[in-house]
């Protein structure tokens, strides 16, 4: 494996950081958007719990089948064309959404607007991955997911600003989105496609260009290893098939990304960020800024404990980091729990109850964004070979999709029918089975090469005697 190239970041990799930047940010402003919106549309419309949900799940039903064709998409037209395809759609579905003149049609505004979502979630990190010099690419991809929780702030801060505009109010909240879309748009349609997509489709001259741009210092020589390391890498990833998957010695790595995906969702971290408005309405915080800036105040808790997971995932390993989040998520709805025994069924005006409610909701999101957040990625990764990694990781994002869509069609239902206190120890529980899978099941990776990671599936889940050695990380 060669060395990268020492480069500086360069006016187009800046281009990349920012469009990739722009479209996290809309991700989760459309992911966080929903919750204070869905407050007007069900009083405007006369919706129940379960129209109401819809509003959440129809997005996520998009969202897999758009993850299902995304690396098809995207290898069919490109990674460029794919992004400015996601940009376009995302502006063209918010106005849509914010103008339905009824809830059918709004229903299929926000269907289409799953699907670019989910077209997004495959396509940008592979857009940035590919476009950005070697040395700044780890912190681009960081720089996207830390703008989708920037996104879902600002879903929570525009629902509370806008709450005040009368029943229309959800129509701005919805439509906003198109602003930046529309920008971001204007941004890729400047930029190059990747030199990986152009080497694929046997375009090398155009891939020398791409690559020279991206890389402005590197000499022809360097240009042309870089060229020869991608023709490698191309053949290395041929010949890969989904039935390999399911079969030995791979069967037992599928097994564990696909749990560890369905165990990310179904924990319950979206019935927090769908429904925050209607949690702390039910623990007494029945205001504006109760229902709206509060889930975004419990969302700068997530930044923090997502740039401590970066700085820490290196030093200490995956599983420690995995562990400890899902520990102090199991800790979290222990406390939400005891809030809402506290307070009888009944909080009134917040009080020790609903402060205890509030901190148990901080703490969920911690641990979520310091485990299970900073990681799904990473072990998709890592598990399989080079041949197969983007099976792998669509079976992942499947399975997390899937109970995605469980979570936003039943939690409203739960908490409504069940109550606070039951919902969130049907969490609880779930966690505590997420917590005994992780401990079973996932290897610490940490310091050790792709090729090595392989003996451990290959081994039946243990390292292999010979295996190699991990290295060590600088303290």
């Amino acid at each position: 494996m060669t060395n990268p190239v020492p480069v500086k970041t360069t006016g187009l990799a800046a281009l990349v950081a920012i469009a990739a930047a722009s479209l996290g940010i809309i991700y989760g402003y459309d992911t966080s958007n929903i919750g204070a919106a869905k407050d007007f549309i069900k009083e405007q419309y006369t919706l129940g719990d379960g129209m109401t949900q819809a509003m959440a799940t129809v997005v996520v039903v998009g969202e897999i089948l758009g993850a299902i064709v995304g690396g098809w998409f995207a290898n069919r037209v490109g990674r460029k064309t794919a992004m400015v395809t996601v940009g376009a759609s995302y502006a063209v579905f918010a106005l849509c959404s914010a103008i339905a003149p009824s809830v059918a049609l709004l229903l299929v505004a926000r269907f289409m607007l799953g699907l670019t979502v989910g077209v997004s979630v495959v396509v940008v990190p592979v857009f940035v991955a590919e476009s950005a010099p070697a040395k700044s690419r780890g912190a681009m991809l960081v720089a996207y997911q830390f703008a989708t929780i920037v996104g879902i702030i600002l879903g929570y801060v525009f629902g509370f600003m806008l709450a005040d505009s009368g029943q229309g109010a959800w129509r701005w909240m919805l439509g906003i989105a198109a602003i930046p879309a529309v920008l971001v748009t204007l941004v890729l349609m400047r930029l190059p496609d990747t030199a990986r997509w152009y080497m694929s489709q046997n375009r090398e001259d155009e891939a020398r260009q791409a690559l020279s741009r991206v890389e402005p210092d590197a000499d022809a020589a360097e240009i042309e290893h870089e060229l020869a390391d991608m023709r490698q890498a191309l053949r290395d990833e041929s010949g890969g098939g989904l039935r390999e998957l399911f079969r030995k010695p791979f069967s037992r790595a599928t097994f564990f990304v696909v749990g560890l995906g369905f165990f990310i969702q179904i924990t319950g971290i979206n019935a927090i960020i769908y429904y925050s408005p209607d949690i702390f309405a039910g623990m007494g915080y029945n205001d504006n800024f109760g229902k709206y800036m509060l889930p975004a105040f419990v969302q700068l808790f997530g930044l923090a404990a997502v740039i401590v997971s970066l700085f820490t995932i290196d030093r200490f390993g995956r599983r420690p980091i995995l562990l400890g989040g899902i520990s102090t998520m199991v800790v979290a709805f222990i406390t939400m729990i005891v809030a809402y025994q506290m307070a009888g069924g009944e909080f009134k005006g917040g009080g020790a109850a609903g402060i205890v409610g509030f901190i148990g909701l901080v703490l969920v999101v911690i641990g979520f964004s310091f485990g299970f957040g900073s990681l799904v990625w990473v072990y998709a990764g890592e598990a399989f070979p080079a041949r197969l990694r983007a099976y792998g990781s669509s079976a992942m994002l499947t399975a997390d999709l899937v109970a995605n869509a469980i979570v936003a069609q039943f939690t409203l239902t739960m908490i409504n029918g069940l109550g606070g206190s039951t919902t969130f120890a049907i969490f609880g529980v779930l966690t505590v089975c997420a917590l005994a899978f992780v401990f079973k099941f996932a290897p610490e990776t940490k310091g050790r090469k792709l090729e090595d990671i392989q003996h451990f599936w290959q081994n039946g889940g243990t390292w292999p005697a010979d295996s190699a050695a991990p290295i060590e990380t600088a303290k």
